[in-house]
């Protein structure tokens, strides 16, 4: 089906998603805390001159632009009846990237005025027409959701989790990494998880046990610039490129 066909059944579908608040946005100035990742916001969102708008949270929690892309590409996109859910969409780095690539994306967040970045930046990409926002809580959604691929990143804490030697599943927010892996395995065993570079692989790996029979799991080293960024970890279709969603 081409693009435009696609485009159209979408639109008709946000219809019925939640309206985003309008209110006016207040640009934050750059503070100490997040000027480092100021220098690196090319990496970030590549077209940010052309109107990206984040808060300071955003600043540090969203995936680099080019791991988001990498996420992606996983999972092939190009179908109609392709849908995405990013459960914590925040300031829609990866959410972009996945309506880039012809998915339709269901993008949540529990904080009004990140989906209201989310959906200003999606603009700025061009493909707002790709992605339903939601403000809400992914946990009391998720009953409701239905996808072909869960993407999960959620909050690591803050910049603090760099200081931690062996990143746990349980400082995971809000709930711990079992918790949020299990409900997401009720929508879907094709699931995408974006984790600190320091995570106990260990803890990572018995996800895959969660399912019976288990899930297939592979785990990668995400790099910008040869700086280790984060893990991923695919399981079910998305590992190892197997998924089909056709």
């Amino acid at each position: 089906m081409a693009r435009s066909a696609r485009s159209k059944k979408r639109k008709r579908s946000k219809q019925r998603v939640k309206a985003i608040p309008e209110e006016p946005f207040k640009e934050e100035p750059i503070s100490p805390l997040v000027r480092k990742y100021w220098l690196q916001r090319y990496s970030l969102f590549s077209r940010y001159d052309e109107g990206i708008k984040m808060d300071e949270e955003g600043w540090f929690s969203v995936t680099p632009e080019k791991i988001a892309i990498s996420h992606a590409q996983r999972c092939g996109g190009g179908v109609v009846i392709g849908v995405v859910i990013d459960c914590f969409t925040g300031v829609g780095g990866n959410a972009i990237q996945f309506a880039r690539m012809g998915y339709h994306v269901v993008a949540i967040d529990i904080d009004p005025r990140k989906v209201q970045l989310a959906s200003n930046n999606a603009k700025v990409y061009g493909v707002e027409d790709y992605i339903d926002f939601i403000v809400g809580d992914f946990f009391k959604l998720a009953t409701s959701l239905k996808g072909d691929v869960v993407f999960l990143s959620p909050p690591w804490g803050g910049p603090a989790y760099r200081t931690i030697k062996n990143f746990t599943l349980d400082l995971l927010k809000p709930k711990d990494g079992y918790s949020i892996f299990q409900v997401a395995q009720k929508i879907t065993p094709n699931i995408i998880m974006f984790l600190p570079r320091n995570v106990d692989l260990q803890q990572v790996e018995e996800l895959s046990w969660l399912s019976s029979p288990p899930l297939n799991i592979e785990i990668e080293a995400n790099y910008v610039q040869c700086n280790l960024k984060g893990t991923t970890a695919y399981f079910g279709g998305t590992a190892f490129g197997k998924l089909d969603v056709s």
